[in-house]
């Protein structure tokens, strides 16, 4: 990988189209030697889902045995807030990890610049079911859902609400940032560690499901998700959830 110092050396020596060229040069030839390893195709790509948070070797477990699938992969929330050119760059991570897959990125600011041939980029809100719901009916189902959105605890809940019925049998859906549950500017409730608007109790929920099949007291109806929840995986600022049937497990 290039060092810092040889980054300064060529940035100081080209223009700045010059400069981007090259980086997004570097970036597909180191992105292929490396593209097996995702905490290296995350500094690679400059994506914070490892070194500032340590996400991405707990997707090398959950994701290793998927990676040459042909799958539909969609992220909630591209980065770079409102600036165009700004974020994309997990996109891209996922991009060279999955090599057979489609890769979608949504965000409610314009991101048209980051669409290549593998990379669809949609524009809307992240709780607009009929968004969400038309691009399904255009692309198809889902096999893997990440949420990087808003991180607001509303959205996420209903984010999950609307999209986990569109998430294949055997998929994953992942919450990253579940912090901001604990956070009030974001919903969150750092006093009430119960509090049942939060996500993090939203999801602890859920767990539930895992055993609904053996629920005895007749009052105790089955969640909204039924038996379609076959495990969930709490980590530091991360959920992954895998949807199947678990009624025969």
């Amino acid at each position: 990988m290039v060092d810092n110092k040889l980054k300064t050396i060529i940035k100081n020596n080209l223009s700045s189209e010059g400069f981007l060229k090259a980086r997004s040069f570097y970036r597909k030839i180191a992105s292929f030697i490396f593209s097996d390893d995702l905490n290296k195709l995350a500094l690679i790509n400059d994506t914070n889902k490892w070194g500032f948070h340590w996400y991405t070797q707990h997707y090398q477990t959950h994701f290793e045995k998927r990676r040459y699938r042909k799958m539909n992969v969609m992220e909630i929330g591209i980065g770079g807030y409102d600036h165009p050119t700004n974020g994309g760059d997990s996109l891209r991570m996922w991009r060279s990890f999955f090599p057979n897959s489609i890769i979608h990125g949504v965000d409610i600011h314009d991101k048209e610049q980051h669409a290549e041939r593998r990379i669809k980029i949609y524009r809307g809100s992240q709780v607009d079911e009929a968004f969400l719901n038309g691009i399904v009916n255009k692309v198809g189902s889902m096999d893997i859902i990440v949420d990087d959105g808003s991180h607001m605890n509303e959205h996420v809940i209903e984010t999950f609400k609307i999209m986990f019925k569109h998430l294949k049998d055997g998929g994953i859906y992942v919450v990253e940032d579940t912090v901001t549950s604990y956070w009030p500017r974001f919903g969150g409730d750092p006093v009430n560690l119960q509090n049942p608007n939060t996500m993090m109790n939203y999801f602890k929920a859920l767990a539930d499901e895992l055993n609904s099949g053996d629920w005895w007291k007749p009052e105790n109806a089955p969640l909204a998700f039924g038996n379609k929840i076959t495990s969930m995986h709490f980590y530091h600022g991360l959920i992954i959830i895998y949807k199947g049937d678990n009624s025969t497990m």
